[in-house]
């Protein structure tokens, strides 16, 4: 008898713990992160950006992205900005901490938003009172498609440019020390 009540026991335990352990599927716009320096040698960072990376999947950037449009800057999530020093932004000074990037996609610039609201959700929050500052920055036309929004940051005298692109659309947004 105690065998069976034994057994009983280890089939439930086990079927139990089968169905507490059934992951969500992948996210189709997975979470990146880039860190200025780049190096992971590096310990003391100057930026970090936080982003979903969102696929073209045979659609036009334009459906993505509209133009004119106050757009979260990736999926899911809006983008995050983390400065851990001061930084010049369009001719401001951005304190240490945490903002949102937005964007406003244009056909030959896009408007590069830094906003003090973080942890929303898409842009549909989005608050233009709340922006910290905003800097127009011209579009170049990339040699090849990128199906996923990709991102990453380039040594530059004086600062960093954090290169955005996206199918075939490029923009560097300039931070200087």
């Amino acid at each position: 008898m105690n065998k069976l009540i034994f057994t009983l026991t280890l089939v439930l335990t086990f079927t139990f713990t089968a169905q507490a352990q059934d992951f969500k599927k992948i996210d189709v716009s997975p979470m990146d992160m880039i860190e200025y320096p780049m190096s992971n040698r590096q310990p003391n960072k100057s930026l970090r950006v936080l982003y979903s990376r969102p696929q073209l999947k045979g659609r036009a950037l334009s459906q993505l992205a509209p133009e004119g449009k106050v757009w979260r800057t990736g999926a899911n999530e809006a983008t995050e900005i983390t400065f851990y020093s001061a930084m010049n932004f369009g001719g401001k000074t951005i304190p240490a901490g945490s903002y949102t990037l937005f964007t406003i996609p244009g056909a030959s610039e896009w408007t590069v938003i830094l906003n003090k609201d973080t942890h929303v959700w898409g842009a549909y929050s989005y608050k233009e009172a709340n922006d910290i500052a905003r800097l127009n920055v011209p579009v170049a036309k990339g040699s090849k498609s990128l199906e996923a929004l990709s991102m990453i940051f380039e040594d530059v005298d004086n600062g960093v440019h954090l290169h955005i692109g996206w199918d075939t659309m490029r923009i560097a947004v300039p931070f200087s020390k």
